[in-house]
């Protein structure tokens, strides 16, 4: 046994376990014949870098894969990173462009080289990260969504999707992203408010047709007039009257000269502008919808921009030339189509100015209605995204949600926090088709072929795509998959998929998937849809979804708040073992986490007491324990401690069945610091027996294991530092709670507890000298309390510096009154201190804390205050309230002890 250092230096023990544990392959011992356990990380982005969301979430799966370990179960913790596929390629371009240099000056095949150059120097940060959080993951078996075990899953995927008659190509809108060149998915499209425009346009009635009203033309509303170059309709409400008499009949677009008709839709608002709207279905997602219902064929719809959201000619030619080669907006200083086209609308004066009055009533008038618009940006490029008419891949999710779902209801997937069930079913059961072909040259390709017909011919190898088309010439589709397609492979591509193995059949269905809530549709319905699909069975029986971290106010972290927490900082200062049981303790089933730095710095201070109380057991001659099952006992205080290690046991097995990570956190917190370090070691102190060294070294043994799955590098060093042992602490016994609770043990010292705590608290609020010693008259005990004070006399006298016990009346004079179960204990305090100047001192404190408190409680009870001053502002109000009302309880109670 090596005698523990004075100071607790968390910087050295974490570099030095953590490489122990992975060089001895302790993550993942052999246990063939144990109960499998089975959890995936979520795999990070290749390009990532620890971030506090990170954090959480892996601290919470190594908290219950190390808990599973010690239970002796075959704990497998799936490890590896995801290619991802927009985020890497842009990544590799930012370095070629600082070097002058762009991706098309490769060819395809050099400019993925250079990305796998890329990840080969620079493409481990994060993995190296997750280390020094201390997550125990299989690092052996790490996988890569772009290594060719799980690439050959992926095809497989495609190409099976694809007979199945799930997978098909298909001309729709799509979010494109101009910067990218790409489709997009709509979970990767951020909306931002932004200042914009209500244009309105006269669109003339062609062939002398007329309102009821005599107008020979219609007003349109639009956000976006550079699309009018491609509309293919004007759609009023089937039932508004001002219109009835039109529908069917034709305008005159006055720019393109092109003729389409009025349409009837529902999706015209007769309150909302002229309740007449323009319909360009090749570029809004609504129009589109509009033109399907009134029979366009997506074929035919028109499409105006090419993939940088420049002008082009549209199918049928009406686009003057003037349009053609503009951007979509103004650019670099340079007028886009927007301008054009209303300038032009202005000129033939069918723009209908916006018309409103200054201060002075004076009528001014504007080109459009300003406007806040909803407008939707790439979440990575932060452009504005184009809804683009083109043809992509997609998957028919909503067939594949079919089982998922049904899993769910009958409990196949348990969903935890059950409140999350509602939004899962809420998107399933309005899924729209899946487009996972992406404009990218990372990533994976997708295994199709073309031939000079447009004819695809989907196989896993070109061989066989060849063998599909005969003679043929085929051109491979230059596209790549949506980055969740692999990922959506995971629980099962990672053990093997599809080449079916022993492991695959032991790790899957995995048990439990924690996740963010914000990946629930990115990652997690699609695990269930193709786990269900492929492997006939769900991905993992238990889904939990863990809340945001967010900053101490409360709001959401981001870069341009300044308010975004490093977690390695975080490491740095304070250590992992604190950062992790912060993120234990403050996670309550699904419920946003508050970052709060002084609370981490409260772990790290729970974590040197418990280092400090490792040194005092080891100076009083306490050793490692050579039993699992409590040692004999027969004094009530070593009685109490084994009870209350058993207690905590159950309530931590309990919590973490119920994944309830702060209820688990929470008790073994108070079992260490209370029980254990306040109250069981005072309780000892100078009464170290044998009996007692074994109790505390079995207590102490149990604490260092139960604290592992939330502390590890502490636990792992003390468990070393204080005895010889057979094996490492992250592969030992987790305790069995199957100890009988010794209730007499723990009712008598509980009851001392109270008892010490209470005189404590009446010497300090009397300002009793601290080294005095005083009498104690007891009155009205129980025959049991007279029990306990002849047990515990000796401990009653050193802790509440009790001089002297006597039973019966006080004498005169003032004393502290102490009222414990059915007894009353006081303590004279004539000749120890000023009683009168005590009374006044104590009368003034109360009086200044009741007129704070009332002061404060008026500003709470005023409405005005509580709804128009900031939050933090009445919660600072409220916290202080709370404060100020106990202060007043407590010097109450202080001036009814002195009678």
């Amino acid at each position: 046994m090596t005698e523990l250092p004075k100071t607790f230096d968390p910087a050295d023990i974490e570099s030095r376990w953590y490489a122990h544990w992975e060089a001895n392959g302790l993550f993942r011992p052999e246990r063939p014949d144990a109960t499998p356990f089975t959890i995936v990380n979520p795999p990070p982005n290749v390009t990532g870098s620890l971030h506090i969301g990170h954090a959480l979430d892996n601290t919470l799966q190594d908290i219950v894969i190390r808990y599973e370990r010690l239970r002796g179960k075959d704990a497998l913790w799936v490890v590896g990173t995801d290619h991802a596929g927009i985020a890497t390629q842009m990544v590799v371009e930012r370095q070629l462009n600082a070097q002058q240099q762009k991706r098309t000056d490769f060819t395809r095949d050099a400019f993925v080289a250079k990305v796998w150059e890329w990840k080969a120097e620079s493409g481990g940060t994060i993995t190296g990260q997750l280390r020094r959080l201390g997550c125990s993951m299989d690092w052996a078996n790490e996988r890569f969504t772009m290594d060719e075990g799980f690439s050959k899953a992926v095809v497989k995927t495609f190409v099976e999707l694809h007979k199945r008659g799930l997978l098909y190509r298909d001309k729709r809108l799509v979010n494109w992203d101009p910067h990218f060149r790409s489709a997009i998915s709509d979970l990767e499209v951020e909306t931002v408010e932004t200042k914009g425009g209500f244009w309105r346009f006269r669109y003339p009635l062609a062939d002398g047709v007329t309102l009821a009203d005599g107008s020979d033309h219609i007003v349109v509303a639009t956000t976006r007039p550079e699309t009018m170059l491609a509309d293919m309709a004007v759609a009023v409400h089937p039932d508004d009257e001002r219109y009835k008499a039109v529908i069917g009949k034709e305008i005159l677009q006055p720019i393109t000269g092109r003729r389409f008709a009025i349409v009837a839709d529902e999706h015209a608002d007769p309150a909302l502008g002229s309740g007449a709207v323009k319909i360009t279905p090749g570029h809004d997602f609504n129009d589109f919808d509009v033109g399907k219902r009134a029979g366009f064929k997506a074929g035919d719809m028109l499409n105006m921009f090419d993939a940088d959201a420049n002008v082009v000619q549209t199918a049928d030619g009406l686009i003057p030339n003037r349009f053609l080669g503009l951007h979509r907006f103004k650019k670099d200083g340079v007028d886009g189509a927007r301008e054009a086209v209303v300038a032009e609308m202005k000129a033939l004066g069918l723009l209908v100015p916006h018309v409103t009055k200054d201060k002075e009533g004076e009528e001014v008038s504007a080109d459009f209605e300003p406007r806040t618009i909803q407008t939707p940006f790439g979440d990575r490029s932060n452009v504005v995204i184009e809804p683009w008419l083109t043809d992509q891949w997609y998957v028919d999710a909503e067939k594949l949600a079919v089982a998922p779902m049904q899993a769910v209801r009958d409990g196949a997937i348990e969903i935890v926090p059950k409140t999350w069930e509602k939004t899962f079913f809420n998107w399933m059961e309005n899924i729209q088709p899946w487009c996972v072909s992406r404009q990218l040259w990372w990533g994976h390709r997708i295994p199709a072929w073309f031939d000079e017909d447009g004819n695809s011919y989907v196989a896993e190898s070109e061989a066989e795509a060849q063998a599909l088309a005969g003679n043929k010439t085929l051109i491979r589709d230059p596209d790549v998959l949506d980055t969740w397609f692999s990922s959506a492979l995971w629980p099962f591509g990672t053990l093997g998929w599809p080449d079916q193995s022993e492991k695959l059949s032991r790790h899957y269905p995995n048990d439990l998937l924690i996740s963010g809530f914000d990946i629930l549709f990115f990652w997690d319905a699609r695990m269930a849809m193709q786990g269900m699909e492929f492997m006939g069975d769900v991905p993992w029986k238990k889904l939990y979804l863990h809340g945001l971290v967010r900053a101490a106010d409360g709001q959401k972290m981001s870069k341009s708040k300044g308010n975004v927490v490093d977690p390695l900082g975080l490491i740095e200062k304070f250590g992992a073992d604190a950062l992790r049981f912060f993120m234990a303790a403050m996670e309550s089933q699904g419920r946003d986490v508050k970052m709060d730095e002084k609370r981490v710095e409260g772990y790290r201070n729970f974590a040197t007491k418990l280092w400090n109380a490792a040194r005092f057991l080891q100076s009083n001659g306490v050793t490692a324990s050579t039993s699992h099952e409590a040692p004999a006992a027969a004094l009530p205080v070593n009685r109490w401690i084994i009870a209350e290690t058993v207690a905590t046991v159950q309530a931590i097995d309990t919590a973490l069945a119920d994944l309830r990570f702060d209820a688990a956190a929470n008790a073994i917190y108070h079992f260490v610091w209370d029980q254990f370090c306040d109250w069981y070691i005072e309780l000892t102190k100078g009464a170290m027996d044998d009996e007692t060294r074994a109790v505390a070294g079995w207590a102490f043994d149990q604490i260092l294991v139960m604290l592992h799955p939330f502390m590890p590098f502490i636990t792992e060093e003390l468990w070393h530092l204080t005895g010889d042992r057979a094996n490492a602490l992250i592969v030992a016994q987790w305790p069995q709670a199957l100890a009988a609770v010794d209730t007499d043990a723990q009712a008598e010292i509980d009851w001392l507890i109270r008892l010490v705590s209470a005189i404590r608290t009446a010497r300090t609020e009397l300002n009793v000298p601290p080294g005095a010693k005083l009498p104690m008259v007891v009155r009205d005990a129980a025959e049991e309390t007279h029990r306990r004070l002849d047990r515990q006399g000796v401990a009653l006298a050193r802790l509440g510096r009790v001089e002297s016990l006597t039973f019966g009346e006080p004498p005169a004079g003032g004393a502290a009154q102490i009222v414990v179960d059915e007894a009353t204990f006081i303590l004279p305090l004539a000749g120890v201190i000023d009683i009168a100047a005590e009374k006044t001192r104590l009368a003034k404190a109360l009086a200044a804390a009741e007129k704070e408190r009332d002061g404060l409680g008026g500003r709470l009870s005023n409405a005005s205050f509580v709804e128009k001053a900031k939050p933090e502002a009445v919660a600072k109000a409220r916290e202080d309230h709370a404060e100020k009302t106990a202060e007043a309880e407590r010097l109450k109670a202080a001036l009814e002890r002195l009678g």
